[in-house]
């Protein structure tokens, strides 16, 4: 069977994760016309792009017509998509950023005008994470803050801070 755990089940079905499983299923059922190896004659053989085509296409349908193996999926998508690194601007430690008490955040302000915020809570949950990590931390010899995203652009930068 083919593998489908790297691919985007939605991009195999030329499909979005805002579209409707009737939308999802219309997008199958074209696919299935034109990749399904009965459409192809003798000509297909099971190691040919169509057939793997149609294995993946049917691998995704599978997984993306049910509900509850949908939201599965879209978990699962949504955790990867917040564990990946992203790219940093910059690095700022959380004692040269300003504490704002009426909003109860530490802010430090992007070259765009915007602002990077870190509230109490995601440093505690921060300090808590390095802590667990800290075996890890060393032997890899890198030290782990919060990726912080500006409110304004697309740049972030990684807050470090004090365990």
């Amino acid at each position: 069977m083919c593998e489908t755990r790297d691919k985007d089940l939605y991009a195999v079905l030329g499909a979005s994760p805002s579209d409707s499983v009737q939308q999802i299923r219309h997008r199958y059922q074209q696919l299935v016309l034109q990749f399904h190896p009965d459409r192809l004659g003798g000509e297909c053989s099971s190691e040919s792009a169509s057939s793997m085509k149609f294995l993946e296409v049917d691998a995704a349908w599978k997984i993306l017509k049910d509900q509850k193996t949908r939201r599965e999926y879209d978990l699962k998508r949504r955790e990867q998509e917040l564990r990946q690194d992203w790219p940093e601007d910059s690095t700022v430690y959380l004692e040269d950023m300003a504490w704002n008490k009426d909003e109860q955040v530490y802010t430090h302000y992007c070259r765009c005008g915007g602002r990077f915020c870190v509230t109490k809570e995601e440093v505690e949950g921060a300090k808590i994470a390095q802590q667990d990590d800290e075996e890890e931390e060393s032997k890899e010899g890198q030290h782990r803050g919060v990726i912080v995203c500006c409110d304004t652009c697309s740049l972030s930068v990684q807050c470090h801070m004090a365990v």
